[in-house]
Protein backbone atom coordinates (compact mmCIF):
# COMPACT_ATOMS: atom_id res chain seq x y z
CA UNK A 1 0.00 0.00 0.00
CA UNK A 2 1.39 3.80 -0.76
CA UNK A 3 0.59 5.58 2.17
CA UNK A 4 0.99 9.27 2.26
CA UNK A 5 1.92 11.19 6.00
CA UNK A 6 0.77 15.10 6.21
CA UNK A 7 3.05 16.41 9.08
CA UNK A 8 5.54 13.54 8.07
CA UNK A 9 8.84 15.21 9.80
CA UNK A 10 6.68 15.48 13.27
CA UNK A 11 6.88 13.29 16.14
CA UNK A 12 4.31 11.15 15.41
CA UNK A 13 4.56 11.05 11.80
CA UNK A 14 7.98 9.82 11.67
CA UNK A 15 7.17 7.22 14.29
CA UNK A 16 4.43 6.04 11.69
CA UNK A 17 6.34 6.17 8.70
CA UNK A 18 9.20 3.83 10.03
CA UNK A 19 6.54 1.76 11.17
CA UNK A 20 4.75 1.41 7.97
CA UNK A 21 8.19 1.28 6.37
CA UNK A 22 8.92 -1.84 8.76
CA UNK A 23 5.54 -3.43 7.23
CA UNK A 24 6.94 -3.18 3.41
CA UNK A 25 4.62 -0.40 2.74
CA UNK A 26 5.78 2.65 0.43
CA UNK A 27 5.59 6.04 2.23
CA UNK A 28 5.19 9.17 1.25
CA UNK A 29 6.07 12.03 3.65
CA UNK A 30 4.78 15.60 3.32
CA UNK A 31 5.93 18.66 4.69
CA UNK A 32 5.69 22.30 4.27
CA UNK A 33 9.46 23.10 4.45
CA UNK A 34 12.42 21.16 3.04
CA UNK A 35 13.20 17.95 5.00
CA UNK A 36 16.42 17.76 6.83
CA UNK A 37 17.85 14.28 6.59
CA UNK A 38 19.75 14.51 9.64
CA UNK A 39 16.25 14.83 11.97
CA UNK A 40 14.22 12.21 10.36
CA UNK A 41 14.61 9.09 8.74
CA UNK A 42 17.13 7.00 7.11
CA UNK A 43 17.40 6.82 3.46
CA UNK A 44 15.16 3.69 2.07
CA UNK A 45 13.76 2.72 -1.13
CA UNK A 46 10.31 2.66 -0.17
CA UNK A 47 10.33 6.58 1.38
CA UNK A 48 9.76 9.70 -0.47
CA UNK A 49 9.48 13.21 0.09
CA UNK A 50 6.72 16.14 -0.92
CA UNK A 51 6.82 19.71 -0.24
CA UNK A 52 3.29 20.86 0.00
CA UNK A 53 1.90 24.06 2.17
CA UNK A 54 -1.08 21.71 4.38
CA UNK A 55 -3.78 24.55 2.64
CA UNK A 56 -3.01 24.23 -0.92
CA UNK A 57 -5.05 21.83 -2.51
CA UNK A 58 -3.07 21.56 -5.69
CA UNK A 59 0.08 20.59 -4.05
CA UNK A 60 -1.33 17.92 -2.27
CA UNK A 61 -2.97 16.38 -4.95
CA UNK A 62 -0.18 16.08 -6.81
CA UNK A 63 1.77 14.40 -3.60
CA UNK A 64 -1.18 12.12 -3.29
CA UNK A 65 -1.05 11.16 -6.51
CA UNK A 66 -0.96 6.69 -6.76
CA UNK A 67 -1.49 6.76 -2.68
CA UNK A 68 -4.01 4.07 -1.17
CA UNK A 69 -4.57 6.07 1.83
CA UNK A 70 -3.40 9.31 3.41
CA UNK A 71 -3.12 9.83 7.51
CA UNK A 72 -3.53 13.56 8.38
CA UNK A 73 -1.13 14.11 11.01
CA UNK A 74 -0.14 17.51 10.28
CA UNK A 75 -0.81 20.17 13.09
CA UNK A 76 0.80 23.65 14.98
CA UNK A 77 1.85 25.21 18.13
CA UNK A 78 0.60 28.14 16.43
CA UNK A 79 3.27 30.76 15.65
CA UNK A 80 3.73 33.93 13.50
CA UNK A 81 3.86 31.80 10.52
CA UNK A 82 0.75 29.46 10.98
CA UNK A 83 -2.41 29.65 13.21
CA UNK A 84 -4.75 26.62 14.54
CA UNK A 85 -7.18 28.25 12.18
CA UNK A 86 -4.80 27.66 8.99
CA UNK A 87 -3.70 23.91 10.20
CA UNK A 88 -6.29 22.52 11.90
CA UNK A 89 -9.40 24.03 9.55
CA UNK A 90 -8.15 24.65 6.36
CA UNK A 91 -5.62 22.26 6.14
CA UNK A 92 -8.11 19.91 6.71
CA UNK A 93 -10.43 21.05 3.77
CA UNK A 94 -7.09 21.10 1.66
CA UNK A 95 -7.04 17.42 2.26
CA UNK A 96 -10.01 16.00 2.32
CA UNK A 97 -10.48 17.96 -1.30
CA UNK A 98 -6.95 16.60 -2.52
CA UNK A 99 -7.65 13.14 -1.42
CA UNK A 100 -10.97 13.49 -3.43
CA UNK A 101 -9.38 14.50 -6.35
CA UNK A 102 -6.49 12.06 -5.89
CA UNK A 103 -8.84 8.75 -5.41
CA UNK A 104 -7.76 8.20 -2.20
CA UNK A 105 -9.55 5.22 -0.42
CA UNK A 106 -9.06 5.81 3.04
CA UNK A 107 -8.73 8.80 5.60
CA UNK A 108 -7.10 8.48 8.74
CA UNK A 109 -6.88 11.86 11.32
CA UNK A 110 -5.04 12.20 13.95
CA UNK A 111 -7.41 14.69 16.57
CA UNK A 112 -7.00 15.16 20.41
CA UNK A 113 -9.29 13.22 23.13
CA UNK A 114 -10.57 16.48 24.07
CA UNK A 115 -11.46 18.51 21.02
CA UNK A 116 -14.91 19.77 20.59
CA UNK A 117 -16.65 22.99 20.03
CA UNK A 118 -17.89 26.38 22.48
CA UNK A 119 -14.47 26.30 24.49
CA UNK A 120 -11.99 28.87 25.53
CA UNK A 121 -8.71 27.04 23.68
CA UNK A 122 -8.54 27.94 19.81
CA UNK A 123 -6.42 24.34 19.80
CA UNK A 124 -9.62 22.65 21.13
CA UNK A 125 -12.33 24.04 18.64
CA UNK A 126 -10.55 24.23 15.63
CA UNK A 127 -9.22 20.34 15.77
CA UNK A 128 -13.13 20.04 16.25
CA UNK A 129 -13.64 21.66 13.45
CA UNK A 130 -11.13 19.65 11.14
CA UNK A 131 -13.05 16.80 12.46
CA UNK A 132 -16.29 18.04 11.22
CA UNK A 133 -14.30 18.50 7.70
CA UNK A 134 -13.29 15.32 7.80
CA UNK A 135 -16.96 13.30 8.92
CA UNK A 136 -18.61 15.43 6.33
CA UNK A 137 -16.40 14.13 3.49
CA UNK A 138 -17.89 10.96 2.16
CA UNK A 139 -14.69 9.50 2.54
CA UNK A 140 -13.87 6.22 4.26
CA UNK A 141 -12.53 7.86 7.31
CA UNK A 142 -11.81 7.25 10.84
CA UNK A 143 -10.81 9.87 13.56
CA UNK A 144 -8.46 9.24 16.19
CA UNK A 145 -8.92 11.59 19.20
CA UNK A 146 -5.90 10.31 21.11
CA UNK A 147 -4.69 11.87 24.65
CA UNK A 148 -1.37 12.66 25.47
CA UNK A 149 1.72 10.70 23.55
CA UNK A 150 5.04 10.06 24.51
CA UNK A 151 8.27 8.58 23.49
CA UNK A 152 11.32 9.28 22.05
CA UNK A 153 11.52 13.00 20.40
CA UNK A 154 8.19 13.83 21.72
CA UNK A 155 7.04 17.33 23.08
CA UNK A 156 6.37 15.61 26.71
CA UNK A 157 9.31 14.09 28.02
CA UNK A 158 11.51 16.96 25.94
CA UNK A 159 10.18 19.70 27.70
CA UNK A 160 9.54 18.04 31.07
CA UNK A 161 12.92 16.57 31.37
CA UNK A 162 14.27 19.74 30.35
CA UNK A 163 12.56 21.73 32.83
CA UNK A 164 12.90 19.39 35.60
CA UNK A 165 16.65 19.72 35.24
CA UNK A 166 16.54 23.28 35.77
CA UNK A 167 14.58 23.32 38.68
CA UNK A 168 13.28 20.04 40.54
CA UNK A 169 9.71 21.44 41.06
CA UNK A 170 6.62 20.73 39.51
CA UNK A 171 3.15 23.04 39.54
CA UNK A 172 0.07 21.10 38.92
CA UNK A 173 -2.71 23.06 37.02
CA UNK A 174 -5.50 23.06 39.63
CA UNK A 175 -5.49 22.76 43.39
CA UNK A 176 -7.28 19.21 42.82
CA UNK A 177 -5.50 17.91 39.69
CA UNK A 178 -7.44 16.39 36.83
CA UNK A 179 -5.84 12.75 35.56
CA UNK A 180 -4.27 11.96 32.13
CA UNK A 181 -4.09 8.51 30.92
CA UNK A 182 -0.21 8.32 28.98
CA UNK A 183 -0.28 6.64 25.48
CA UNK A 184 2.78 5.29 24.11
CA UNK A 185 3.61 6.68 21.02
CA UNK A 186 4.08 2.86 19.25
CA UNK A 187 0.82 2.11 20.66
CA UNK A 188 -0.65 4.89 18.76
CA UNK A 189 1.11 4.05 15.68
CA UNK A 190 -0.09 0.62 15.90
CA UNK A 191 -4.05 2.03 16.25
CA UNK A 192 -3.15 3.77 12.88
CA UNK A 193 -2.02 1.15 11.04
CA UNK A 194 -5.45 -0.81 12.08
CA UNK A 195 -7.19 2.33 11.13
CA UNK A 196 -5.92 1.76 7.53
CA UNK A 197 -7.35 -1.74 6.78
CA UNK A 198 -9.49 -2.63 9.98
CA UNK A 199 -13.25 -1.88 8.72
CA UNK A 200 -13.82 -2.02 12.78
CA UNK A 201 -12.79 1.31 12.50
CA UNK A 202 -14.53 2.57 9.42
CA UNK A 203 -16.14 5.81 9.36
CA UNK A 204 -15.53 6.02 13.23
CA UNK A 205 -14.42 8.71 15.67
CA UNK A 206 -12.64 6.49 18.22
CA UNK A 207 -10.76 7.55 21.23
CA UNK A 208 -7.40 6.34 22.05
CA UNK A 209 -6.43 5.99 25.66
CA UNK A 210 -3.15 4.82 27.71
CA UNK A 211 -3.98 1.82 30.38
CA UNK A 212 -3.08 3.89 33.28
CA UNK A 213 -4.40 7.31 34.86
CA UNK A 214 -2.91 9.10 37.11
CA UNK A 215 -2.62 12.61 37.93
CA UNK A 216 0.19 14.60 35.99
CA UNK A 217 1.98 15.39 38.72
CA UNK A 218 2.47 11.33 38.92
CA UNK A 219 3.84 11.21 35.66
CA UNK A 220 6.56 14.17 36.81
CA UNK A 221 7.52 12.07 39.51
CA UNK A 222 8.37 9.64 37.77
CA UNK A 223 10.08 11.22 35.13
CA UNK A 224 12.28 13.13 38.08
CA UNK A 225 13.15 9.49 39.72
CA UNK A 226 14.21 8.29 36.09
CA UNK A 227 16.22 11.18 35.91
CA UNK A 228 17.78 10.77 39.62
CA UNK A 229 16.03 13.99 41.22
CA UNK A 230 13.51 11.77 43.51
CA UNK A 231 13.19 15.08 45.89
CA UNK A 232 10.91 16.43 43.68
CA UNK A 233 8.92 19.41 45.24
CA UNK A 234 5.09 19.58 43.38
CA UNK A 235 3.67 22.49 44.03
CA UNK A 236 -0.75 22.90 44.10
CA UNK A 237 -0.85 25.81 41.20
CA UNK A 238 -5.13 27.37 41.00
CA UNK A 239 -5.99 27.01 37.33
CA UNK A 240 -6.33 31.11 37.14
CA UNK A 241 -2.64 31.02 37.43
CA UNK A 242 -1.60 28.65 34.90
CA UNK A 243 -3.66 30.58 32.61
CA UNK A 244 -1.99 33.97 33.75
CA UNK A 245 1.28 31.90 33.39
CA UNK A 246 0.82 31.19 30.14
CA UNK A 247 -0.60 34.24 28.72
CA UNK A 248 2.89 36.03 30.39
CA UNK A 249 4.98 33.36 29.40
CA UNK A 250 3.50 33.68 25.51
CA UNK A 251 5.86 36.57 25.20
CA UNK A 252 8.98 34.98 25.55
CA UNK A 253 10.67 32.79 22.79
CA UNK A 254 9.88 29.67 24.29
CA UNK A 255 7.17 29.76 26.69
CA UNK A 256 7.11 27.83 29.66
CA UNK A 257 3.20 26.52 29.05
CA UNK A 258 0.36 27.36 26.16
CA UNK A 259 -3.24 28.39 26.77
CA UNK A 260 -3.99 25.32 25.32
CA UNK A 261 -2.15 23.20 27.59
CA UNK A 262 -3.41 25.01 30.40
CA UNK A 263 -6.74 23.82 29.22
CA UNK A 264 -6.26 20.21 28.57
CA UNK A 265 -4.46 19.74 32.01
CA UNK A 266 -7.27 21.58 33.52
CA UNK A 267 -10.09 19.15 31.74
CA UNK A 268 -8.50 16.15 32.88
CA UNK A 269 -7.02 13.72 29.90
CA UNK A 270 -8.58 10.52 30.50
CA UNK A 271 -12.50 10.31 29.67
CA UNK A 272 -13.35 10.31 26.13
CA UNK A 273 -16.61 12.77 24.65
CA UNK A 274 -19.49 11.26 23.95
CA UNK A 275 -18.52 12.02 20.49
CA UNK A 276 -15.88 8.87 20.47
CA UNK A 277 -16.42 5.35 20.80
CA UNK A 278 -14.15 2.89 22.10
CA UNK A 279 -11.17 1.13 20.72
CA UNK A 280 -12.18 -2.58 20.11
CA UNK A 281 -10.01 -4.45 23.24
CA UNK A 282 -7.76 -5.82 21.13
CA UNK A 283 -6.45 -2.37 19.79
CA UNK A 284 -6.54 -0.48 22.92
CA UNK A 285 -2.97 0.53 24.01
CA UNK A 286 -1.69 -1.68 26.64
CA UNK A 287 1.92 -0.20 27.21
CA UNK A 288 2.56 1.45 31.01
CA UNK A 289 4.59 4.59 31.50
CA UNK A 290 7.31 2.77 32.83
CA UNK A 291 11.13 3.52 34.31
CA UNK A 292 12.45 1.49 30.55
CA UNK A 293 9.61 3.57 28.81
CA UNK A 294 10.78 6.88 30.11
CA UNK A 295 14.41 6.20 30.04
CA UNK A 296 13.90 5.14 26.02
CA UNK A 297 12.29 8.23 25.51
CA UNK A 298 14.24 11.19 27.47
CA UNK A 299 16.75 13.34 25.37
CA UNK A 300 20.67 12.07 26.20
Amino acid sequence: MKIAITGGTGFIGRHLAQELLDHGHQVVIISRGLYTRGKGLPSHDDLSYARADIRNTSELTRAFAGCTAVVHCAGTSEDPSQTFRQVHVEGARSTVAAAQQAGVQKLVLVSYLHARPNVRSAYHTTKWEGEEVVRQSGLNYTILKAGLVYGEGDHLLNNLGNLLRKLPVFATVGLREKTVRLIAVEDLVAVILAALTDDRLSRRTVAVLGPEEFPFSVAARRIAGVMGKPSLIVLPFPVFAQRLLAWTSGFMPKPLISASQVQMLADGISIPLPDSQPLPEDLAPKTRFTEEQIRKGLPT
